[in-house]
């Protein structure tokens, strides 16, 4: 199963120039912990958590009106191809420590995101899944 049928195809992004307090905004309109920072040409530049408004510009004692998401963006993003399969995902999070994944096409454009939380309720879908049929396969357990 590739990343494309278990991401999210709705990303919420912004561009580099929007103010770090138009990002908390968003955020908290969309209900979500970061938000994607993308190109004009939709490709990834960086992503901003709500850690990092939190680390970079609240400890800090900045204001986040003079701010922007381009200040404040991890910007080595760890990205993963749509082709990938969800096995191979799992081991480039665990090697990469990453916790948000971007998943880009062929030509590096943004197209969906998946997190380790998506992946863990994925996997878990697929453990009951498995864990009914071996149960419809198998003698009762004693009582």
């Amino acid at each position: 199963m590739g990343l494309m049928h278990c991401c999210r195809e709705e990303v919420v992004a912004v561009s580099p120039d929007t103010p770090a307090v138009e990002i908390a905004r968003i955020m908290d309109d969309k209900n979500v912990g970061s938000v994607m920072v993308v190109t004009s040409e939709d490709r990834p530049a960086g992503i901003v958590t709500d850690r990092d408004l939190v680390v970079r510009i609240l400890a800090k004692g900045a204001r986040s009106e003079d701010v922007t998401a381009e200040e404040i963006m991890t910007k080595d993003l760890v990205t993963f191809r749509d082709d990938m399969g969800i096995y191979e995902a799992i081991e480039k999070v665990a090697r990469e420590g990453v916790r948000r994944m971007p998943i880009v096409d062929d030509s590096g454009r943004l197209i969906g995101i998946i997190t380790q939380d998506d992946m863990i309720r994925m996997l878990s879908d697929e453990m009951g899944k498995l864990a009914h049929t071996i149960e419809k396969q198998s003698p009762p357990l004693p009582r």
